[in-house]
């Protein structure tokens, strides 16, 4: 289908009835259908038995077939570059990575206090997430360089979402302010790495405010009307319809949704610095985990806290026995 019959540039006596009865939207494929077309794209590549095409499809939201088909036939270029015979899940996690964020840039000089500054961002993201209930699984944290970010840490829906709530709304603000409220917390320092998740953040707190109606102080309504370039077919620009009273009420309410975020998250890391420490120093050691090696570390810290309990209570009754003695 040509891009000239789309129907924001058509004229509308070509719409009227009679003439284009039927109008059929192709959106980008769901998770089912990614999972079909990465079955399609490798029928001819020799797969390892590690290789999940679900776990794939579900972490690749948004693309489209070509993205599919691009990453498919990058990763069979890695895999032949290390002289391998199959192409393994490593491969296509790597390919992806480059589809989505560019290529490594290993040669890329960081100095050592923006290393940890980085991994303490990720770190932070990656705690919170896991300290909210319902919260998407976390899939992979980085800390290697690709494209224009240093870091980035991913997780995997567990189901396709085409509705979100107020609370997964909430929950999104609050992983997307953990990365700063760790190096707030543990490096007393704030950075410009945070400036992305700032933006989206109040981006969504907005829409919130603005046009899905979940602020309790604005009520069910829409403020703000769209204005659309009939040749473009996009939005350019946005037309108040509200008065300037009404106007500092959503700056207020925006701005009180992004903070009440970044305090929640704040208090859940400076409740559990022990396991931040932990997947920041396991960043810097290993420059990437994976859910699974995220869990473990996270594990490990739980049953460190309780021997250390167990041995201060140990302490403390074997005082007391003296004194009763």
């Amino acid at each position: 289908m040509s891009l000239a019959l789309r129907p924001d540039v058509l004229d509308s006596a070509l719409l009227r009835p009679g003439r284009f009865d039927r109008q059929i939207i192709v959106d980008r494929p769901d998770v089912r259908g990614r999972e079909g077309i990465l079955k399609v794209h490798t029928k001819k590549v020799p797969l390892s038995k590690d290789v999940k095409l679900d776990v794939l499809a579900k972490g690749t939201p948004g693309f489209s077939g070509a993205d599919l088909a691009n990453m498919v036939n990058e990763s069979a270029l890695l895999a032949s570059r290390k002289n391998k015979k199959k192409v393994e899940m490593e491969d296509f996690e790597e390919a992806k990575d480059k589809t989505l964020m560019g290529t490594e840039r290993r040669s890329l000089l960081i100095s050592d206090e923006e290393k940890k500054s980085t991994a303490y961002h990720e770190a932070g993201h990656a705690l919170v997430a896991k300290l909210t209930p319902g919260s998407d699984p976390i899939h992979k944290v980085t800390i290697i360089p690709r494209g224009r970010a240093l870091g980035a840490t991913t997780s995997l829906p567990i189901d396709e979402k085409h509705n979100y709530s107020k609370a997964y709304c909430e929950r999104m603000l609050i992983h997307l302010m953990g990365g700063r409220a760790a190096e707030k917390l543990v490096l007393n320092q704030l950075t410009t790495g945070a400036g992305n998740d700032i933006e989206r953040a109040t981006e969504v707190a907005r829409k919130m405010v603005c046009e899905w109606g979940m602020s309790d102080k604005m009520g069910p309504m829409t403020f703000g009307k769209k204005q659309e370039e009939i040749f473009l077919g996009r939005e350019i620009a946005q037309h108040r319809d509200y008065s300037e009273e009404t106007a500092r009420a959503i700056d207020a309410e925006v701005k009180k949704i992004v903070e009440t975020a970044s305090e929640i998250s704040e208090k859940l890391l400076s409740g559990n610095l022990d396991k931040l420490h932990a997947l920041a120093e396991a960043l810097l050691a290993k420059e990437i985990l994976d859910g699974d090696a995220i869990d473990e570390i996270l594990n490990l810290s739980d049953k460190n806290k309780s021997k250390k309990k167990a041995t201060t209570a140990g302490k403390k009754n074997t005082k007391t026995s003296k004194k009763d003695s």
